[in-house]
């Protein structure tokens, strides 16, 4: 399954109309349940969430990294992020490339993960509603973007457990969008800073060590 990269695929997306439909928890299981496929790629759920796919997509990989991971699953699983977060700060078109796209999973270990995190998106989506569209619509949504490309870029740095905020902070940013809710997006902004603020500390301090461990080498 792959997508093409087409021009009019890179224009500006109009903008998201108010969700409608089943709800993104179902369309999981769903998929997940069709035993005809062998295996599930990024290609499709990108196309099975339709208009939904950046927001939707960008809450599928920031999800695992809000837990304790082996290191380096959150470069793995950041740089689609840093991906889609930067087409949404500049309100393109959903797009991904064919390396991403071909992506996949054995249909069996997919419906494992949703069956892990189906409770917890199940009552995230009963949280939601559409209100203060402000937050939630055009221009907060590309500066909700540009929030989400700078806490990607914090996952995929090497940061002592510095993955779990900005992973929960995007995965709000996500389902703020998915459900046109501006109180979700409001919190994320709030979480935003203060993730900026906690990675920045952990990354200070690691550099004033390395510093003071190359001084003391040299002394």
């Amino acid at each position: 399954m792959t997508i093409e990269n087409t021009d009019s695929q890179r224009r500006r997306r109009p903008r998201p109309p108010r969700p409608k439909g089943r709800r993104l928890s179902s369309v999981l299981r769903q998929l997940a349940a069709d035993q005809s496929r062998e295996r599930i790629s990024i290609g499709d759920l990108f196309q099975t969430m339709g208009d939904r796919a950046i927001s939707a997509l960008m809450l599928i990989f920031a999800l695992p990294n809000a837990f304790p991971t082996p290191p380096g699953t959150s470069a793995v699983l950041g740089a689609p992020l840093v991906f889609l977060a930067v087409q949404l700060t500049f309100g393109l078109k959903p797009w991904l490339p064919k390396t991403i796209a071909a992506r996949s999973m054995r249909r069996e270990d997919f419906e494992s993960i949703v069956g892990r995190i189906h409770r917890w998106l199940a009552w995230a989506e009963r949280m939601l509603q559409p209100r203060l569209a402000i937050f939630a619509e055009p221009p907060a949504e590309y500066l909700a973007g540009l929030s989400c490309l700078l806490l990607s870029i914090v996952l995929v740095l090497p940061v002592p457990l510095g993955n779990i905020l900005p992973a929960i902070t995007i995965s709000v940013f996500a389902f703020g969008i998915l459900g046109r809710d501006g109180l979700f997006s409001l919190v994320g902004f709030l979480m935003t800073a203060v993730s900026l603020v906690v990675a920045g500390g952990v990354i200070y301090g690691l550099v004033k060590t390395g510093i003071y461990l190359i001084m003391q080498w040299f002394a």
